[in-house]
């Protein structure tokens, strides 16, 4: 691991990190989601490896679970909230300049937006 962070909705954790990819796991504890989000510089493909959510892309909801592959676009809003009763984790692959400051927070459960 080469890096990690504790966040009020969990944790993620870095495994790879290139000037223009990155991998990382997310860990979203029940009952939390992250912000709604979007990133200018990098897209992402998140695969739900354990648990389920309920995942906001845009103006769209919908269930996912294990086995789950989203794409998230540049500037596309998303968030991602633990709709179960274990931890929701994610394995996260970031393509293009991805500096975690390439973050901007639309909406956020814990005063960040």
């Amino acid at each position: 691991m080469i890096d990690f962070d504790n966040r009020p909705w969990g944790r993620w954790e870095e495994y790879l990190y290139e000037p223009t990819y990155r991998v990382k796991r997310l860990v979203i504890f029940p009952g939390k989601r992250i912000s709604l989000q979007l990133h200018q510089q990098r897209r992402e493909i998140w695969v739900v490896v354990a648990g389920s959510g309920l995942m906001t892309l845009e103006d769209d909801q919908f269930d996912v679970k294990t086995g789950d592959v989203i794409k998230i676009e540049r500037e596309q809003p998303h968030r991602i909230a633990n709709t179960g009763e274990v931890p929701l984790v994610i394995i996260e692959t970031q393509q293009g300049i991805c500096p975690e400051e390439d973050i901007t927070r639309i909406e956020d459960d814990f005063g960040r937006a």
